[in-house]
């Protein structure tokens, strides 16, 4: 071999390991694959779209999407499989005035890379003068072209996609983490074209159907029910190169995630933190650090600040100006939310929360404020609060079945408590003169969170709810939640499948306890299928958090003096009694001489 052959090292590609490289970064998995050919079915002025997946007990295995728009020529279907061909832009300078969705055509070229495609296309209104065209491709190659009959618009079948590329298919999801996937990409298409009607089905059962409308709380109450859209109030306000419309939350409808903030910029749905943090900047004080507005927010900008060729995937863009942009959408989120009265409606009591006669106890005062009594009712030992909360610390008082075996000795000195501040904190005293401040909810937490995870897979008692509680959840949700269920049932909570996207709940853990409200039960559930939970520790991990942060004791809760030692006496008992399960200090130590020092006594 010669010299030059052997420094010879680069090499020119084949077209089809091109074609999937490049299908490697636009499809990364069958929401992918629906996002292309929805918003090509857009572009093609459709006004319904249907999306019809077929899954075997392991994944998705069939794709069709169905359109009545523009439909293609004979000549325009044989091109579309064309690498880089489009109908969208002509040169480079219309990729500063893009009103498509679509614009790199890459889509079909890199599906058909990596799948079998079946292309059945008509042009609209052409009747019989120009007849409809099939086209089928196998991992890129096209077997047949031939005319067929066919209605008006564009329908593609997309099946055993990744059939070429194994080590793409074998790390693709669970079946349904990847329809829950594509419930994500739909809602934020629907909630962008509310003109268009959008129906999703999955395995002949409809999942998502939106109807023509031009009104978007309409899509809205379809999507995520009435009950959001009776939450919302609008936005509205403008500028020379952006305006903004659409509706957000009032505060009492924040959730633990970003999950339901939709943003759109001039009709493309997009990721973008940057907005997200100006809207939830427009609350300001109204919502807590770590809780998330709903928004459904339209922002149209001038196209010439707006880069969506960012990405393959389209769904990320840079914006120009956009301190304007995003101080534009805090002040308008601002005086939307100023303008509205914001004072949540009171609910009506639910039944078992009235006063129960309890045994007689001294009402706790930590110490004399000048003879002034305390507020009536607040301390009442027989106040419904105060019964309830003696139920929870009899559950965590002793293991339930073959529970954690608690430590003999403590790692905490002897605690007596002296004082309780706000319904948050409690004031100690150890024997040393140390004064201590515990927070009562994370130290309740820690002692039921040290209870379930004690518990073998064998001594995790369920109790059956005398009620069945029925949770309805969004189709993403539910696609999470089918895949949680042996898992949860492992843990107590027996659930089924209740029809559509709702669930029946038949039994919880006993650690939670009689359950006087069963709203706990929608909020352990809301926080487990939230995508904000960090997915580094084990569902049964997250699982025993949950429940350990639903099921402690509040902050806000007034408990009586006797009632502040049995958390403290719990606590000294507790493998790990210093954090909470999330990292935070279940107290904080003040020594005789720091206390000195503070008052200038040294």
């Amino acid at each position: 071999m010669s010299e030059n052959s052997d420094l010879s090292r680069i090499r020119i590609l084949d077209p089809a390991t091109v074609n999937q490289i490049a299908a490697g970064e636009v499809v990364e998995r069958p929401a992918s694959v629906v996002k292309e050919l929805v918003e090509n079915a857009i572009d093609a002025g459709a006004g319904l779209i249907t999306i019809d997946l077929t899954a075997s007990k392991d994944a998705i295995m069939v794709i069709r999407v169905t359109d009545d728009g523009c439909g293609m020529s004979p000549a325009d279907a044989g091109l579309a499989f064309a690498p880089h061909a489009t109908s969208k832009i002509a040169s480079i300078g219309d990729l500063n005035r893009l009103r498509t969705l679509g614009f790199r055509g890459e889509a079909l070229a890199t599906i058909a890379a990596v799948s079998r495609v079946t292309l059945v296309t008509k042009p609209r209104g052409s009747g019989a003068v120009i007849p409809g065209t099939r086209i089928v491709i196998e991992g890129g190659k096209v077997l047949t072209t031939a005319e067929t009959g066919a209605p008006d618009g564009t329908s593609v079948l997309v099946e055993d996609l990744f059939f070429n590329t194994p080590a793409r298919k074998k790390f693709q999801k669970s079946r349904n983490t990847e329809l829950a996937h594509i419930h994500d990409i739909l809602e934020g298409i629907c909630l962008s074209y509310p003109g268009i009607a959008f129906h999703l089905s999955f395995n002949g059962t409809e999942q998502i159907v939106t109807d023509r409308t031009t009104h978007t709380l309409d899509t809205v109450a379809r999507l995520f029910g009435s009950g959001v859209s009776r939450d919302l109030v609008p936005v509205e306000a403008s500028l020379s190169f952006l305006s903004i419309n659409g509706f957000i939350s009032r505060p009492v409808l924040a959730r633990k995630d970003r999950a339901r903030m939709f943003v759109t910029v001039n009709q493309r749905f997009v990721s973008s933190p940057l907005i997200n943090d100006a809207i939830k900047a427009g609350y300001g004080t109204l919502l807590p650090k770590d809780r998330f507005p709903v928004a459904f927010l339209n922002l149209t900008i001038d196209p010439m600040l707006v880069d969506v060729n960012v990405h393959p995937t389209k769904k990320q863009i840079r914006l120009s100006r956009e301190k304007e942009i995003t101080e534009m959408i805090r002040a308008s989120v601002r005086n939307a939310l100023l303008a509205h009265d914001l004072i949540p409606a009171a609910k009506p009591p639910e039944a078992g929360l009235a006063p129960v006669p309890g045994p007689s106890a001294a009402p706790f005062r930590s110490y004399d404020l000048s003879g002034v009594p305390a507020p009536a009712g607040v301390f009442e030992s027989t106040h419904a609060g105060t019964v309830a909360t003696d139920q929870r610390l009899r559950q965590t008082e002793l293991p339930v079945g073959s529970g954690p075996a608690y430590l003999a000795s403590s790692l905490l000195p002897e605690i007596v408590v002296i004082g309780e501040f706000g319904g948050i904190y409690i004031l100690a005293r150890t024997a040393g003169d140390d004064l201590l401040l515990i927070d009562q909810h994370a130290a309740h937490e820690r002692i039921l969170y040290e209870q379930v995870t004690g518990q073998t897979q064998e001594t995790r008692p369920s109790q059956e709810l005398i009620s069945p509680v029925v949770l309805h959840r969004t189709p993403k949700e539910a696609a999470i939640l089918r895949d949680l269920l042996p898992v949860l049932a492992l843990e107590g909570f027996i659930l089924e499948g209740f029809g559509g996207d709702a669930f029946v709940v038949r039994a919880v853990p006993v650690v939670l306890g009689r359950l006087e409200e069963t709203t706990i039960i929608d909020e352990i559930i809301s926080d487990l299928v939230s995508e904000e939970a960090a997915q580094t520790v084990s569902n049964r991990e997250r699982i025993a958090r949950i429940i350990a942060c639903r099921g402690a004791i509040k902050a806000g809760t007034i408990c009586t003096r006797e009632q502040c030692q049995r958390i403290v006496d719990q606590l000294r008992r507790m493998k790990n009694p210093f954090t909470c399960p999330h990292g935070r200090p279940t107290m904080i130590r003040f020594t005789r001489k720091e206390l000195d020092t503070m008052f200038k006594r040294v």
